[in-house]
C-alpha cells in the first residue's frame, strides 16, 4: 500500500517574485511577506493528485497553498497579480520583475487549476462508484451476543481501535515529515537555481577576465609610452605647443590610470563572487544531506505503517473468526432452546394425561 520508494512532490514550475499578504485588519493594504524576491513554485503530488503553491523564505514557508478549482489568479497591474486562499483566510499578492514573468505565472496557474478540477471530478466519480458498490453489497447478518464469545469480541474491537489510533498517529508523523521534506526540496530547488545563475556568471566572468588582462597590458604599454613622451618633453623644456601636448598627455595618463583602477575593482568583485559560489555549493550539499536524512526517516515511518497495517489485518481476521464462532454458538443455542421447548411441551402433555 505504501511502496518503499514513494514519489515525493515534484516542482513543475518556478518564478521569482516579491510576496505580499493582505492586511487582515483593513483587508486593503498589502503586507510584505519577504524582504526580497523569493522563488514561488508549483508542486505536484502524484500520490494524492494534488497541486500546491509553495514559497520558502529563510526557514519558514511564506506560501503553502493547495490549488482548488474555485481559485482565480487576477492581474491587477502590468507586473502584479493576486489570488485568494479561503483555507488560510488570506489573499496572496505577487510582484514580478517583468510583465512576461507575470503572464507565465498566470498561464501556469490556469493550467494547474484546470488539472485540479479534473482531479476532483475523477475523485468524485470514484466515490460515487464505491458508494454504489457498498449499497449493492449484501448486508451481514446481525450478531447475537452470548456471554462467552462477547468478551472475546470486545477485546478484538478494543485492539482494532488501538491499532487504528496508532496508524493515524504514524500517518500524522509521516505527514509532518513530508512537509519538512517539501520545504527542503523547495530550498534545494532555490539553491540549484541560484547555483546555475552563479555558474553562468562565473563562466562569463572567466571569459571576460582574459580579455580584460589583454586590455590591461595594452593600457600599461600605452601608459609607459606616454610617460616616456612626457619625460622627453620635460627634458627638452619646450614652451607653447609642447606645454599643450604635455597637458593632453597628462590627462590621457590620468584617464588610463582611472580605467586601470576600475578594472582592478571589477576583478576583485568577480573574485568575491567566486567565493560566494563556493559557499552556495556548500549550502546545496548540506540541503542534499538533510533531504537524504528525511528520506530515511520517511522510509522508517513507512515500514512502521506497514507493520501496523499487518497487525490491523491480523486483528480483523481474528475478529471475523470470532464472529463465525459467535454465529455457530447462536445456532447451537437456538437448537438447544428448540429442543427444550419440545421437551416442555411433551412434559405438559404427559401431565395432562
Amino acid at each position: 500500500m505504501y511502496p518503499h520508494h514513494r514519489e515525493r512532490e515534484q516542482p513543475i514550475f518556478s518564478a521569482r517574485a516579491h510576496v505580499f499578504q493582505i492586511d487582515p485588519a483593513t483587508k486593503r493594504n498589502w503586507i510584505p511577506a519577504s524582504k526580497h524576491a523569493v522563488t514561488v513554485s508549483f508542486f505536484y503530488d502524484a500520490n494524492r493528485n494534488v497541486y500546491r503553491i509553495i514559497s520558502v523564505g529563510g526557514s519558514k514557508a511564506i506560501i503553502n497553498c493547495t490549488v482548488t478549482p474555485s481559485m482565480t489568479f487576477t492581474k491587477t497591474s502590468q507586473k502584479f497579480g493576486q489570488w485568494a486562499d479561503s483555507r488560510a483566510n488570506t489573499v496572496y499578492g505577487l510582484g514580478f520583475a517583468t510583465e512576461q514573468q507575470l503572464h507565465q505565472f498566470s498561464e501556469k496557474f490556469r493550467e494547474v487549476k484546470d488539472a485540479a478540477r479534473l482531479a476532483r471530478e475523477k475523485s468524485q466519480d470514484k466515490e460515487l462508484a464505491n458508494t454504489a458498490l457498498s449499497i449493492a453489497a449484501p448486508q451481514s447478518p446481525p450478531v447475537m451476543c452470548v456471554n462467552g464469545p462477547e468478551d472475546k469480541l470486545f477485546r478484538s474491537q478494543s485492539a482494532d481501535i488501538t491499532l487504528s489510533s496508532e496508524k493515524e498517529r504514524i500517518k500524522k508523523m509521516l505527514s509532518e515529515g513530508s512537509i519538512c521534506e517539501i520545504n527542503l526540496e523547495a530550498e534545494l530547488f532555490t539553491l540549484q537555481d541560484s547555483n546555475s545563475k552563479l555558474v553562468a556568471a562565473l563562466h562569463e566572468a572567466n571569459a571576460n577576465v582574459e580579455q580584460w588582462k589583454k586590455q590591461l597590458a595594452a593600457y600599461q604599454e600605452e601608459t609607459e609610452r606616454l610617460r616616456e613622451q612626457v619625460a622627453e618633453l620635460e627634458a627638452h623644456g619646450g614652451q607653447g605647443p609642447s606645454d599643450l601636448l604635455k597637458d593632453e598627455l597628462t590627462q590621457s595618463l590620468e584617464e588610463l590610470e582611472a580605467l586601470l583602477k576600475a578594472k582592478d575593482e571589477e576583478i576583485h568583485i568577480l573574485q568575491s563572487k567566486k567565493a560566494e559560489y563556493h559557499e552556495m555549493e556548500h549550502d546545496r550539499d548540506e540541503a542534499i544531506h538533510r533531504l537524504r536524512e528525511m528520506e530515511m526517516r520517511n522510509s522508517d515511518l513507512e515500514r512502521r505503517i506497514q507493520n501496523t497495517e499487518q497487525n490491523l489485518n491480523n486483528s480483523l481476521e481474528e475478529r471475523d473468526r470470532m464472529d463465525s464462532e459467535i454465529q455457530r454458538a447462536v445456532e447451537i443455542l437456538d437448537i438447544k432452546i428448540f429442543d427444550l421447548n419440545d421437551l416442555r411441551q411433551s412434559m405438559v402433555k404427559l401431565i395432562d394425561k
